[in-house]
C-alpha cells in the first residue's frame, strides 16, 4: 500500500515538472504553488522604521525659570509628560536643540545669546528623543568653549545621534551611519545662518554652514554606506508660513542628490509639507516649546512617517501624519507641551478653529498629507 502511495506522489511529482518545463532541472519546492491547501509562497520582504520629528527646543529664561529646582538645578520632565507618550510607540524621535547645550560654568542665558542648562537636553532624552540636531543660527551664541562643552563632555555621553556641530575635522567628517530593523540611516545637518557671528577662522567644523558643494560632498562620502539620508535644514525667514524661494532651491537640489526626507526649522511656526519626487520636505516644524508670544509661535507640528526598505533595498517613505502640538504658559510659568488631541476649551479656547487653520498650512501643497484629527 505504501509503494502505491509512492508511486503516485512520484507520477504527480513527474508530470508537475514536465508542465513546469523543470524536467532535468533542480527545483525549489518552497517555490511550487499546490492547491490542496498547504501552499507555500515566497513573499517579498521589506524592513521598517517608525519615524516622528519635533522642532524647536528654544529655551527663554522663563522657561528654565520655571524649571528650576535650587542651586544650578532643574527639572523640565514636567512640561513633557504628554508628549512622551506620544513618541513612545516610534523607532526614531528626532528634535532640533535651537538653543546650545553649553555648560553651566558659562552660566545659563536666554535671548539673544542663549545657553541652556543641561536638563532640558536630559528631559528631552527621557522623553524618548534619539536623534538630534545642533546645527542653527544660535550654535555660535556663546561662542568656542560652549560648543566644545557640548561636543566633548554632553552628548557623547548620550546614547543619541547628534549632527550639525562638533570639535574637529575629524568628527565632523566621520561617517555616522546606525542601524535598526534592517535599515542603516544617517542625519547631516546644516545651517543657512549664524545670525551675523562669524565663524572662529580654520574652525568651520564647530557648526555646519550650508554650502551646496560641501553638501554634495558629504552626501557622496555617506551614501555608499546607508539606506536613508535625511538632512536636517535651519533655513527660511522667521515668521513666515509659506516657505521662501531659497528653501524651494534647497529642496530641489536635495531631492535631486537623492535625500530622503528633509526636516525644517528655524521660522518658528509651521510651514507645508510636501514630496519633491521621493523625496519628504518638511519646510518647518514651528517650534516645540519656547516662550515667544503669539499663537502662531506656540503651534507646532510633530510629523511622523514610516521608512520602508523593499526587497530591491528601495526606499519609500508613507503614512506621512502631522501632529499639531501647542506651547501652553499662563503669566509665563507652568509650561506645558500639549498635542492637539489633548486639548479643550479651558486650555485653549478656540483651539478648533485653529485646528482648522493649520491643517490647511500643512496641506497647502500637498492635500494627501494627513493632520491627525482631533478625536
Amino acid at each position: 500500500m505504501r509503494h502505491k502511495k509512492f508511486n503516485l506522489f512520484a507520477f504527480f511529482l513527474c508530470s508537475l515538472l514536465i508542465i513546469t518545463g523543470c524536467g532535468g532541472k533542480n527545483v525549489d519546492l518552497d517555490k511550487l504553488k499546490y492547491k490542496d491547501g498547504f501552499e507555500k509562497v515566497e513573499e517579498k520582504q521589506s524592513n521598517k522604521l517608525s519615524m516622528i520629528t519635533a522642532g524647536d527646543a528654544l529655551i527663554h529664561s522663563s522657561v528654565y525659570q520655571d524649571a528650576y529646582i535650587s542651586g544650578d538645578s532643574y527639572d523640565f520632565t514636567k512640561m513633557l509628560p504628554s508628549i512622551k507618550n506620544l513618541v513612545s510607540g516610534y523607532d526614531l524621535k528626532y528634535y532640533n536643540q535651537e538653543t546650545i547645550i553649553g555648560g553651566k560654568n558659562l552660566g545659563v542665558s536666554t535671548y539673544p545669546c542663549f545657553n541652556s542648562p543641561d536638563e532640558i537636553a536630559d528631559a528631552m532624552l527621557d522623553a524618548g528623543f534619539n536623534i538630534v540636531s545642533l546645527a542653527n543660527n544660535h550654535t555660535l551664541d556663546r561662542g568656542e568653549r560652549a560648543i566644545l562643552y557640548s561636543t566633548e563632555q554632553y552628548w557623547p555621553t548620550k546614547e543619541v545621534m547628534v549632527a550639525g556641530s562638533y570639535n574637529s575635522f575629524d568628527n565632523r567628517n566621520k561617517i555616522q551611519v546606525r542601524e535598526m530593523n534592517g535599515i542603516k540611516y544617517t542625519l547631516l545637518s546644516y545651517t543657512t545662518s549664524t545670525n551675523g557671528i562669524p565663524v572662529p577662522s580654520g574652525k568651520d567644523y564647530l557648526v555646519n554652514r550650508y554650502d551646496p558643494e560641501q553638501v554634495k560632498r558629504d552626501i557622496e562620502a555617506v551614501r555608499p554606506y546607508t539606506d536613508v539620508i535625511m538632512v536636517a535644514m535651519h533655513w527660511g525667514e522667521e515668521y513666515t508660513a509659506t516657505p521662501v524661494n531659497s528653501q524651494k532651491q534647497i529642496a530641489q537640489y536635495l531631492s535631486d542628490l537623492g535625500v530622503n526626507v528633509i526636516i525644517g526649522t528655524h521660522p518658528h511656526v509651521i510651514e507645508p509639507i510636501e514630496f519633491i519626487g521621493d523625496t519628504l520636505v518638511i519646510y518647518s516644524l514651528g517650534n516645540f516649546i519656547s516662550a515667544q508670544i503669539g499663537i502662531d509661535r506656540l503651534v507646532g507640528a510633530m510629523v511622523s512617517y514610516d521608512i520602508i526598505k523593499n526587497d530591491d533595498n528601495s526606499i519609500k517613505i508613507e503614512n506621512v501624519k502631522a501632529h499639531l502640538i501647542y506651547t501652553y504658559y499662563n503669566n509665563f510659568r507652568n509650561y506645558y507641551v500639549y498635542p492637539f488631541t489633548e486639548l479643550n476649551t479651558n486650555i485653549l479656547p478656540n483651539y478648533v478653529s485653529l485646528y482648522e487653520k493649520y491643517s490647511n498650512i500643512i496641506k497647502m501643497y500637498d492635500n494627501s498629507i494627513e493632520v491627525v484629527p482631533l478625536t
